[in-house]
This record gives C-alpha cells, structure tokens and sequence, in this order.
C-alpha cells in the first residue's frame, strides 16, 4: 500500500471533501443546498470506493461503488421530489 503515496494523497484529498460536504449539509441555509451537499457526499463515497478498491488490490469494488453510485443518484431524485411536493407519490392528473 505505501508504494501507491499519489492514491494515498487522493485518498486524504478525498476525505477532505468529504468533511467539507458535511459541514455545507449542516450550515445549509436552503433544503437545496443540503440535498446537494449529501449528493456530492455520495459521489466523493463513490471515488473513496473505487481508490480504496485499487490500492488493497480489489476490483470488485468497483462493482460496489457502481451500485453505490446507482443508489446515491435514485435517493437524491427522490428526496428531491420530496422536498419539493411533500409526497413521493404525488399525482398530476386530476380525477374526472
């Protein structure tokens, strides 16, 4: 693992963001502006994933973080249409 010092570098660059993210999640001001801090906090677990599966040797974790990815992006449309209707199943047509 030490003869990977520019992964390890990503790594702590990577963790730095992501303590940065959780800091925006909790100042806020808007529900926005917290969707899309925990958002990128989800993508910088994506990259953790992938860097971390590389230096220990491992390349099904890219497979995890694929999945992880996927996950991130469907929760994040949905607190989205949460956020803004109050309801995930929040209907547009009108019964007649």
């Amino acid at each position: 693992m030490a003869d990977h010092p520019m992964f390890m570098a990503a790594m702590v660059g990577i963790f730095v963001t992501m303590f940065l993210a959780l800091v925006r999640a909790g100042l806020g001001p808007t529900t926005y502006d917290r969707i899309l801090a925990v958002n990128m906090f989800g993508t910088k677990t994506v990259l953790l994933i992938a860097v971390s599966g590389f230096l220990y040797g491992r390349p099904d974790f890219l497979d995890i973080a694929l999945v992880y990815g996927l996950v991130n992006f469907a929760g994040t449309i949905a607190v989205c249409k949460f956020a803004r209707f109050n309801s995930l199943s929040r209907d547009d047509r009108r019964a007649e």
